[in-house]
Formats: C-alpha cells, structure tokens, sequence
C-alpha cells in the first residue's frame, strides 16, 4: 500500500501472497492465488475498504507469465480511489515482483517502480519465524527519488474474528519499512493476518487503522459475489449490479476495477448457486 504522508511522503505495505503453484503438498496455502479470487475488508466504522483480487495479464516480462494483484482503496464520501497493482510471476523460490504501479489520488498521480532482477515478493515456505525483503526505487512528483525498503516476518499465529467469520492459526506478518526521500527519512510498522486457505483477514496499518474480511469468494456465506448479502449468488445479485451499470458502486463493483460493468456481471454469472 502506498500512502501519502504529509505532502509526498511514500509508504510500501505489500499485498502478502502464497502460491499454491509452488508449494510442496504439506504446506498450507496462506494466500491462495487461484485466478479470480477476491477479498473486501473494512473498518469497524465502514467509512473505509479495500478490495483485494487476482486477475491474468497479457503481459510478459523477461519472457515470464505474469498475473496481477490489485489492491483498491475507498474512503466513504470520496470521488477517487487509490491502490497499486503487483506484477508477479511464480517459480520455485516463491511469488517474484517485477513492477509495482500505484494511483496515489490526483495530487500525487501515478507512480511505478521496477524491480531488475525481479524481487522475493513472498516465499515458497512461509511459516512462523520466516523472515525476507526487498527494496523498492521510484520517482515521485516534487520530492525526486524515492526508496521504501521493507522487511517482513512471521511472528505470530492468532485466531482472528472478522465479519466474515472467525478463523483459526492466522499467521501474523510484521512489516518494518524505511522510506529516504529528499525530504526526510520514516521508519513505520504495520501488520497482515493470513488465515490458512483463506488468504488475508486482517490488515492493521501503521497508523493503527484496523482493515476485516466482510466477504471473500473463498469463505462460504459470504461470499464477494454474493452482493445482495443474502447467503446465495443467484438472478437478484445479477439484476443488483444490472441496475448500477456504468455506476461506480462499491458493492456491485465486484472486481474492483473503479466501475460497474459487464465484467462485474460476467464473473456473477460464472459463480451463480447451483
């Protein structure tokens, strides 16, 4: 996650990912990375979102396959969104960064930074105690250049409760961030809570901000494309986003793309109830 601090300030909190590609078969994924998949967590107080999904890409780099991660942010009564997207490959070392390309709002504008070789994005092994990092360089409008080193580690494994629902021997990612600029240097600390074949439930920034599941389409019940919220994907959540098409609906915007349309439709359609 990229976020302003002050003026221009820059922060890193990367989208945490396990690839069951790479996994051996006694290992829990932590982050499954199925095409498709999608996470929306919210403040205690609904005034904040962020939607996490999984999509394919056309693009190749250094001749790899990559998919991309996005993450979108929302501020109830604001008009923009800010995020980033991760361009990631797999291989036998883990979930490999190539580009990160992030919106920080119209002040700032985007911002991307690549990373040749290609960085450790996460472990092929992650469990307690595992520890990895990398650096990230960019420019940013009116300060230069820009660089977040962040290091992360497993430190703990906790159930946590969620409105989605409770979950048992969550791992616990620390993230310890250093950020040079021109301007200053900032050191911060935020937190990740991956659920065993799940994903993320909980994510607690460094301004102690806490972020729960609501839905995902890996927890039965609650489902992301089940909008409407009644426990089913059927013909109301279809005629739901039908009605908001064109709109910039969080609820119906299941993808989290920044707008409702026919993709929102189309991947209600593929997970409609049997």
């Amino acid at each position: 996650m990229f976020v302003k601090n002050g003026c221009v300030g820059l922060l890193v909190v990367v989208l945490l990912l396990y690839s069951s590609m790479v996994a051996t078969a006694e290992t829990v994924a932590y982050y499954p990375t199925d095409l498709g998949n999608i996470w929306v967590l919210e403040t205690a107080d609904g005034t904040e979102r962020v939607t996490y999904t999984i999509e394919a890409s056309e693009e190749r780099i250094d001749g790899k396959e990559i998919a991309l991660f996005k993450r979108t942010a929302e501020t109830a009564g604001a008009d923009e969104t800010t995020g980033e997207v991760y361009f990631v490959h797999f291989d036998e070392d883990g979930v490999k960064l190539h580009k990160v390309v992030a919106e920080l709002g119209s002040f700032i504008g985007t911002v991307s930074a690549v990373l040749s070789p290609p960085g450790l994005f996460l472990p092929a092994s992650l469990e307690l105690g595992v520890s990895w990092g990398f650096t990230l360089e960019t420019e940013v409008i009116l300060t230069g250049p820009l660089s977040v080193s962040s290091v992360y580690e497993a430190v703990a494994v906790e159930d946590v409760v969620t409105p989605a629902g409770t979950f048992e021997n969550c791992l616990k990612i620390q993230i310890d961030s250093r950020t040079v600029s021109a301007l200053s240097v900032g050191r911060t600390t935020s937190y990740q809570w991956l659920a065993p074949n799940i994903g993320i439930v909980r994510v607690e920034t460094d301004q102690e901000r806490v972020f729960d599941l609501i839905r995902s389409n890996l927890v039965p019940g609650v489902s992301a494309y089940d909008v409407t919220g009644d426990g089913v994907i059927n013909v109301l959540d279809l005629v739901f986003v039908a009605a908001r098409l064109g709109d910039a609906d969080t609820d119906a915007d299941v993808n989290a793309d920044g707008v409702v349309n026919i993709l929102d439709l189309v991947l209600i359609a593929q997970n409609l109830s049997d």
